[in-house]
């Protein structure tokens, strides 16, 4: 993963909300383009979530990218 392909993602006009599959497993939804921001270098990520936790991620780890209807994940 590229901060490019998830800056495109996070930028598309319309959004689509979009689920992050990380290398361990973990799915960690983006359902909002301002519940995500990338670092200035553009290799962490911190995605907000419904419960207000933060979730910080290594772009490296990020295997796909899946979109879906909502960022609900599986």
């Amino acid at each position: 993963m590229t901060i490019e392909h998830f800056r495109a993602a996070l930028r598309a006009v319309p959004f689509r909300p979009f689920v992050m599959h990380l290398a361990d497993g973990r799915e960690v939804p983006v359902r909002h383009p301002e519940l995500a921001v990338a670092t200035s270098t553009g290799r962490t990520t911190v995605v907000v979530q419904p419960d207000d936790t933060l979730t910080i991620i290594d772009l490296l780890l990020v295997t796909d990218l899946e979109f879906r209807e909502t960022a609900d994940a599986a």
